[in-house]
């Protein structure tokens, strides 16, 4: 009897660790499924994780490329710019110099010699004036307001500005021409010192001469 009660006793052991064994196993086959499931969905969201990864890199890949060219096509169009900045600033400043020696050289070359002569109207007054050389005295004498006609325009056309020079001047001129001396013919209170005052240049001999004006160019 007490060996009956022990191994029924030992019997419901085995039976309730059997039981509990197929009891596990059974929940854990009914868990594969899930587990299969799961692991396909962690597979893949890596697999999504790994493509989204690799889409990135690109991209950063291409916007670091653009930003670079960018960058280049910046440096390149800022060289170019100060280049031409450079090449207009170099050319104004050349530019300017040019227009400077131009303006220098005509100034200079605008800068006659002058010489100082007197012209004595009809009534005595005298009229010092600094002539420039090489000008006709018909020409100084209207740049001072000296009243001597020349009704032609110094064409060789009139008697007009007719002047009477001083002996040691008059045998320096230059020889008349026939139009001259037909002109000098017309003229009043003619001199054997007399010439026609747009056909006389002023020399630089010439400083400190007197010339007159007689009453017919006055």
């Amino acid at each position: 009897s007490l060996i009956r009660q022990r191994f029924s006793a030992l019997l419901c052991s085995v039976l309730f660790i059997v039981a509990s064994f197929v009891g596990t196993c059974t929940r854990y086959l009914a868990l594969l499924p899930i587990a299969s499931m799961l692991n396909n969905l962690v597979r893949s969201a890596a697999s999504v994780a790994a493509k989204c990864s690799a889409s990135a890199t690109a991209t950063s890949s291409k916007v670091a490329a653009t930003v670079a060219s960018n960058r280049s096509i910046g440096g390149i169009a800022t060289i170019s710019s100060a280049g031409r900045v450079s090449a207009m600033s170099a050319s104004t400043s050349t530019t300017s110099r040019s227009n400077a020696l131009r303006r220098s050289f005509h100034a200079s070359s605008y800068q006659a010699a002058t010489v100082p002569i007197t012209f004595v109207d009809p009534v005595g007054t005298e009229h010092e004036v600094q002539a420039e050389v090489g000008k006709h005295l018909l020409d100084v004498a209207h740049d001072n307001n000296i009243e001597l006609e020349g009704a032609c325009g110094g064409e060789l056309a009139c008697a007009t500005c007719h002047l009477i020079f001083e002996k040691r001047i008059f045998d320096t001129l230059p020889e008349k021409l026939d139009e001259e001396d037909d002109m000098l013919d017309l003229a009043y209170e003619l001199t054997d010192t007399s010439r026609l005052g747009c056909q006389i240049t002023v020399r630089e001999d010439f400083a400190g001469m007197k010339v007159t004006i007689p009453d017919d160019g006055f």
